[in-house]
């Protein structure tokens, strides 16, 4: 359907903050007693790195520098910019530096884009303060950018918003005129849900929100029609129609109840007619790892086996070595434990914030990551006498999760106390 606000800015422009009370989340930069608040307030003498992932804020702070030192402001992307394109701004920038005392304000987004040979045509100008800079990036400056760009220009980490923050700005654009103007409303469930999808961007946050406005209109959106809308995800292999399913479910169903006679009718009776037997070979990987996993961890190796086998020597030879994998599945002990701790897992990546690495389990290999406190608090394994760390591995919004719950039956029923002990060291428990 056509936009109800069609030829207008996209929302995130039409709401992108004019000045630095607008601005929602980076209390630890922008807050009252921040660093780069300070630097703002202060009057800026120095080049600046913006380092953060996509929908923090980099660039809508670089405006607001910009408006704030009555500077024009420059974007150039350094995936798409030349270096001579660049070079012709920071000359002509100097220029009107050396006229007036006046300068500009270049914003040059994904500067890791560049290699380090590339950088260099900053550096003079930079050293000469002819031009104020801001190079944004979403990978960490200590491997991307020089040594010489990183040691003139000030560090700045923008963080993924929380959260509230992101709270805020939905309730912004819901509310304010740049927005919707209380014309849409999100039942309590429809906003969580928009929340947690957005993974800490406002870009993404108000791009979903827009999309779905646009696809179901004004007025109240749940959470049911706020699904359909964002998350039609269709994935369709189709072979033979109907029929090819409703095979492929049968022998899945045989094997998972371990009737070995059913599960070895179906699979001839797929290989008869015509059935393509690399796809029943996947099929039987899946069910190997679904259906079985840890309970006997040997099923997944005679599927893969199986697999091979008709990559080598295809039909009809390799038919009894589909039917082997296909008995020796279905007499195996049973388990879905593997399945449930994945799709638990995955879920909470998808539905929940994806907070970024804990610092103690990320590597300080820069001197820089070490300020900044990469590494601090880990504890190396092997040191310790019984080779585990009463340290968590969760990032602090799933702290306690315990996605493997295995079952009694085959090898899994020897893992239960093994992981019940690992559980209660990670945890520091006595």
């Amino acid at each position: 359907m056509g936009g109800l606000w069609e030829g207008k800015a996209p929302l995130a422009e039409r709401l992108r903050p004019r000045d630095l009370s607008e601005v929602v989340g980076q209390e630890h930069i922008l807050g009252e007693h921040g660093p780069l608040r300070a630097l703002i307030e202060g009057g800026l003498s120095v080049p600046l790195i913006f380092w953060g992932p996509p929908g923090t804020g980099k660039t809508t702070v670089g405006r607001i520098i910009a408006q704030r030192f009555g500077a024009k402001f420059i974007q150039k992307s350094a995936a798409l910019a030349s270096v001579s394109e660049v070079r012709e701004v920071l000359e002509a920038s100097r220029e009107l530096w050396k006229r007036t005392g006046a300068k500009d304000l270049l914003f040059l987004d994904e500067i890791h884009r560049w290699n380090r040979a590339q950088q260099d045509v900053l550096l003079p100008f930079l050293e000469e303060g002819s031009i104020y800079f801001i190079g944004a990036t979403t990978e960490n400056p200590s491997f991307v950018l020089r040594s010489a760009l990183l040691s003139r220009a000030q560090l700045f980490v923008f963080e993924p918003l929380s959260l509230e923050a992101l709270r805020v700005l939905l309730r912004r654009a819901l509310e304010d005129r740049r927005g919707y103007g209380g014309r849409v409303r999100l039942t309590p469930e429809a906003e969580d849900f928009l929340l947690r999808r957005a993974d800490g961007d406002a870009r993404r946050l108000l791009t979903a929100l827009e999309t779905a406005v646009e696809a179901l209109g004004e007025g109240e959106i749940d959470l049911p029609r706020l699904r359909q809308a964002l998350g039609r995800k269709a994935l369709h292999y189709d072979r033979a129609g109907e029929e090819h399913y409703n095979l492929i479910s049968a022998l899945h169903k045989s094997v998972r109840n371990s009737d070995v006679d059913a599960a070895l009718y179906w699979l001839v009776r797929m290989l008869e007619a015509g059935e393509d037997p690399r796809y029943i070979a996947r099929r039987l990987i899946r069910m190997a790892s679904e259906d079985i996993g840890l309970a006997d961890p040997w099923a997944l190796v005679q599927a893969v086996a199986a697999a091979q086998a008709v990559e080598y020597v295809g039909l009809p030879e390799a038919e009894l070595a589909l039917a082997q994998a296909t008995v020796y599945l279905a007499l195996a002990p049973k388990s879905n434990a593997l399945y449930r701790a994945h799709e638990a897992a995955r879920r909470d990546v998808l539905e929940t914030e994806n907070e970024p690495v804990p610092l103690h389990l990320r590597n300080p290999v820069t001197e820089t990551m070490e300020k900044l406190g990469y590494g601090k608090g880990y504890q190396y394994a092997h040191d310790l006498p019984e080779g585990i760390a009463a340290m968590p591995g969760l990032p602090p919004n799933l702290q306690g999760r315990e996605y493997f719950q295995p079952t009694d039956r085959g090898w899994e029923g020897k893992m239960r106390e093994r992981l019940k002990e690992i559980r209660a060291k990670i945890r520091g428990e006595k």
